[in-house]
């Protein structure tokens, strides 16, 4: 067996899509190995979303995003969903995450679906922290954290480019720390 033979066979043994790949057809092993790199190329890109908006790194975040989408944060902020441009979603990111106010984002246990080769979608399960001096002070509530925890699912679209998001939505089942933080942008 060749080395690429047998990086391909582990790599099919240790993925879900194994099952799939093994009807013992030459032509749908490179099928379900295509599958494997978009779903790597998918969970990395929800992940650089985070390191971006951590990093304050407003123009890669919005690299990774179509012109449009649909947004969901209902559970955090109320109101309705809404499709907006994604230059709006990343400016209220940019407004609220100014350089006073750290923020950690962290995602796991991606789950990717496709719709067909061109659509996808990953649910996964997320943390956030944002961290804000202010809130110290004892007229802010006196906390500077204040912690997130729930779900985020994500749309994606093949484009010319690769693969982008095309909608957005975080479900929080649990929150703890400063409303001073949550609420108050950074200056």
């Amino acid at each position: 067996m060749t080395r690429f033979a047998t990086s391909t066979a582990l790599l099919l043994a240790l993925s879900p899509l194994a099952a799939q790949a093994e009807t013992g057809t030459e032509t749908e092993t490179p099928q379900a190995l295509a599958q494997l790199l978009d779903q790597a190329e998918i969970i990395r890109i929800t992940n650089a979303i985070d390191i971006a908006v951590d990093r304050k790194d407003w123009n890669l975040a919005r690299s990774y995003f179509a012109e449009t989408i649909h947004v969901d944060f209902t559970s955090l902020i109320g109101g309705e969903p809404a499709t907006i441009p994604a230059d709006a979603l990343i400016a209220g990111w940019a407004g609220n995450l100014t350089a006073e106010k750290e923020s950690f984002h962290l995602r796991g246990n991606h789950q990717v679906s496709f719709a067909d080769a061109d659509t996808a979608s990953v649910y996964s399960h997320g943390y956030a922290w944002n961290r804000m001096e202010r809130g110290l002070a004892p007229e802010n509530g006196g906390e500077a954290l204040w912690e997130v925890w729930g779900s985020y699912t994500h749309a994606l679209q093949r484009g010319d480019t690769g693969w982008e998001v095309t909608g957005m939505s975080f479900t929080a089942t649990a929150e703890r720390g400063s409303s001073f933080v949550r609420n108050t942008p950074g200056n």
